[in-house]
């Protein structure tokens, strides 16, 4: 069993810097000392939450029960016929670093993933997503502790249920299951997803006619970093809230009312930009005591030095108000509120 520490202060433990603390804290690095603690905390009958890198996280001030701050990394790699291999990382990787150590491999296919903060572990949770790609996309299995019986269970890609920022660990059966590792189908040949196209003109601004996944890789980068926070500098868990789908007739509504609407099709059904609707509502750069709108990006929440979780909930529940008043759109979060 890891130390087990009491009255720990998490601030550098999610990435809006808010300083909760665990009443119990124990950082695991393999499967045992994992085990271990989900036994301690049975035993005690406390409340898991369990930790990577805390980005799609908003943390109360003081935080039951034992957090288990995932440690678990490794890296392996096996081809898979001529053109493919099979990617296995732990749950306790950061998942920038290791989206790096995947293209000096030559493995591609998540690079549109690039710059998402967290853990690997964390990424499967939410489905993580940016310009165009998904993390199922790519997705093999995971393994996965059931807390309830202590069994190591693989699961399927089917067996995820994936969703839009969803999945079968977040939706159907939230806090049962601990993820330990990750595993990765990726081709060796470069085939860059290019269905944005802020991407496209960005690559043909730098005289890039044929992208290779690396230059793709970078660009994304480039673009991230002008438009969200660094954590580092600015508490934040990038965006705030989904970009809610509505029906075509929805759809149609708005765009008549408001010809600038910024909307993608999604399958029957429309997605809508949240962070134009929060701008067209005046949040874009407004502050509200020590927590506000990010003034590059509406649809990011950040911690202006000594937020808390209930100032920031506050805001966002405004924010959420005067989208459903204007729109009749509702907005949802999403990062993890907790304790809910």
């Amino acid at each position: 069993m890891s130390k087990l520490e009491h009255n720990v202060d998490l601030s550098r433990y999610n990435s809006f810097g808010f300083a909760a603390r665990a009443e119990n804290f124990v950082r695991v690095e393999s499967l045992v000392q994992l085990q271990d603690a989900v036994v301690l905390a049975r035993q005690n009958r406390w409340p898991m939450l369990v930790l990577g890198g805390g980005s799609n996280l908003v943390l109360r001030e003081r935080v039951p029960g034992l957090v288990i701050q995932m440690g678990i990394v490794g890296r392996q790699a096996q081809p898979v016929g001529r053109d493919e291999v099979l990617v296995t990382l732990g749950a306790g990787e950061i998942w920038h670093p290791s989206l790096i150590w995947m293209l000096d491999q030559g493995y591609y296919g998540l690079e549109n993933l690039a710059l998402i903060p967290g853990t690997v572990g964390a990424a499967p949770m939410q489905n993580i997503g940016a310009y165009g790609v998904e993390l199922e996309q790519g997705f093999n299995s995971l393994q996965a502790l059931d807390t309830e019986t202590g069994v190591l269970r693989r699961f399927s890609r089917e067996e995820c249920c994936f969703g839009y920022r969803d999945s079968y660990f977040k939706s159907a059966a939230p806090g049962r299951y601990i993820i330990v590792d990750v595993s990765f189908s990726l081709s060796l040949q470069p085939r860059p997803v290019l269905r944005y196209q802020v991407l496209v003109d960005e690559l043909q601004a730098r005289g890039i006619e044929q992208p290779h996944p690396r230059d793709l890789f970078e660009v994304v980068c480039d673009i991230r970093r002008s438009k969200l926070p660094d954590p580092v500098a600015v508490g934040n868990a990038g965006s705030f809230f989904k970009n809610p789908l509505i029906s075509e007739t929805h759809y149609a509504d708005l765009q008549r009312q408001y010809p600038a609407l910024v909307a993608y099709p999604a399958g029957k059904d429309y997605k809508l930009a949240a962070g134009w609707l929060i701008e067209q509502c005046g949040w874009k750069g407004h502050t509200r005591g020590s927590v506000g709108v990010y003034a590059r990006q509406a649809l990011v929440l950040v911690n202006l030095g000594t937020g808390t979780a209930s100032e920031l909930m506050l805001l966002a529940d405004e924010i959420v108000q005067s989208v459903e008043a204007r729109f009749g759109v509702t907005l949802e979060m999403e990062p993890r509120l907790y304790p809910a």
